[in-house]
């Protein structure tokens, strides 16, 4: 049994709508326990048995099935979340526009290349290992790069969460934050 961070990519914008108490119920349907989710964007935590990416696949078969829609699954230990946001390589300035962008899997090296060459204006990110570092340097919401262009190019899906989520998701991990 181990706990897991379940990040889902997309949900609850763009017409692809997943009640949380819904998400609850498959993951709980999948084997999953004291299944707890953090604001309605696709966060939660949970204990599972078994593999982990097999229960990801199946989160995202699942939720296919009951909604028609598609979104990955990607999930952390909260010692992996708890590294991504110990290894955040820039100056956090405001904690809403430093990012951790949780990747499915490790870019290739000819990927970060090709994602290397967008330019980024005063934005930055950095990757390290499956885990891209970003820092806004005007907020999310008017980004100087292209991040679309920089997630093509990196060839691998992933879902972002400003530091403020990581904190709080690992906090929930502790049972120490709040639950929704």
């Amino acid at each position: 049994m181990a706990t897991r961070v379940i990040m889902l990519r997309a949900v609850n914008v763009g017409g692809a709508t997943l009640p949380m108490a819904e998400l609850r119920e498959l993951m709980t349907g999948l084997g999953a326990t004291d299944v707890r989710t953090y604001i309605a964007s696709g966060n939660a935590v949970c204990l599972i048995h078994g593999d982990s990416a097999a229960f990801d696949r199946a989160l995202e078969a699942a939720i296919q099935a009951r909604f028609g829609f598609f979104r990955e699954v990607i999930s952390r230990s909260p010692d992996d979340m708890a590294g991504a946001l110990r290894a955040h390589p820039f100056e956090v300035l405001e904690p809403k526009n430093s990012y951790v962008n949780f990747l499915l899997s490790e870019p290739t090296p000819e990927a970060l290349a090709r994602a290397g060459e967008i330019p980024t204006g005063n934005d930055r990110w950095l990757v390290s290992g499956r885990d891209q570092h970003i820092r806004y340097a005007a907020g999310a919401g008017r980004p100087e790069m292209n991040v679309t262009a920089i997630g093509r190019a990196l060839g691998v899906p992933g879902t972002a969460r400003n530091l403020r989520t990581v904190e709080a998701l690992i906090s929930l991990c502790a049972g120490d934050g709040p639950a929704s």
